[in-house]
């Protein structure tokens, strides 16, 4: 399945038995919170994390048994001390870096409760959605960033 111009969705299976699955896999849940100005949140990687001082959008891993909803609910509380009142699944896609294949279930959060807040020590910045790529975004987020600013629009 085709996500966007460029981005294909394979399914589990395809993944094994191409042989890509050598590498661990990690399945990871992100969110764009998008402001009233029409802004995106994004987030630094801190010292001591993969890809430390590099900019992502917030969420994290998903535990075993846990649910994607679950987990995207769980990062944002831990990580920004909201509670997601609307979401929806934007896309997914499978990246693999050099050391890790990582399947990112990207959503779209327009509705919480509280102000986010750094509770985990990293950076915060909101970012308009028509100059995201110009942050030092990991390589992984730029397919979601592409589609934000084609259902959202670059001008907002």
């Amino acid at each position: 399945m085709w996500i966007g111009p460029k981005v294909q969705a394979v399914p589990r299976r395809a993944r094994v038995l191409s042989g890509v699955l050598d590498k661990p896999h990690v399945v990871v849940v992100a969110a764009a919170l998008i402001d009233a100005q029409h802004r995106v949140l994004i987030t630094e990687r801190p010292p001591g994390k993969h890809m430390a001082g590099r900019w992502e959008f917030p969420g994290g891993k998903v535990t075993n048994g846990e649910s994607p909803g679950a987990a995207l609910r769980r990062e944002l509380k831990e990580e920004l001390g909201i509670d997601i009142e609307h979401c929806r699944h934007e896309m997914s896609l499978v990246h693999t870096y050099p050391d890790r294949e990582v399947e990112l279930l990207f959503h779209v959060v327009e509705v919480w409760r509280g102000t986010p807040r750094a509770l985990d020590g990293q950076a915060l910045r909101w970012v308009a959605i028509g100059v995201l790529e110009h942050e030092d975004i990991l390589e992984a987020n730029l397919p979601f960033i592409r589609a934000l600013q084609q259902h959202l629009g670059s001008a907002r």
